[in-house]
């Protein structure tokens, strides 16, 4: 039985909402939530979905993620903590945790370095190898299905869209946490 249903889309189009709100309040600027609203609902709907295969699996979001960068690191399969932390856009906190829970699992090992820094190295197992392994094609391949309505033209534009206004809002935000990013 599947312990993550899918919330179904709404039904309730972004227009609709925009809608409501310039009559409800003329004025207000509603121009993002023609954007946000359906970008809110899909990174729902894909977490969901996510959690869902992994379950499946028998793999967490954030050991998927750990093994992930590790794996992608290329041969020897091994980054620093500190690395680690910026690829995954964790805490080292975080990351302390998560390298906690895959070194119990066998999954990953870690050691100081020796060159005399303090920093700490941590490596895929062949048993992390083997779990990202049989992994990461059913995740990569359900999420490509899920995008499937869209032409590889469609996506590429896409992909670079979503990625211009990523750097742009990442930088907006970085440049004053506090203040709203609009009028600037």
């Amino acid at each position: 039985m599947d312990s993550y249903p899918l919330d179904q889309a709404s039904p309730y189009p972004a227009s609709a909402i925009a809608d409501a709100w310039q009559r409800e309040r003329p004025g207000t600027p509603t121009d993002s939530i023609g954007i946000v609203t359906p970008l809110w609902r899909l990174a729902k709907l894909f977490a969901d979905d996510r959690r869902r295969l992994l379950t499946e699996l028998g793999v967490d979001p954030a050991t998927l993620d750990l093994l992930s960068v590790l794996r992608r690191a290329g041969t020897p399969y091994e980054l620093t903590t500190r690395q680690l932390a910026e690829r995954t856009l964790v805490t080292a906190g975080a990351i302390s945790q998560r390298v906690a829970r895959g070194e119990q699992a066998g999954l990953v090992e870690r050691r100081t370095r020796t060159d005399g820094s303090r920093a700490v190295v941590v490596s895929l197992t062949e048993a992390g190898h083997a779990l990202i392994e049989r992994t990461v094609d059913q995740v990569l391949s359900r999420e490509s299905e899920l995008v499937s309505s869209l032409t590889p033209t469609e996506r590429d534009l896409l992909a670079s869209k979503l990625q211009l206004l990523l750097d742009d809002v990442t930088n907006r935000v970085a440049s004053d946490p506090g203040k709203p990013a609009r009028g600037r």
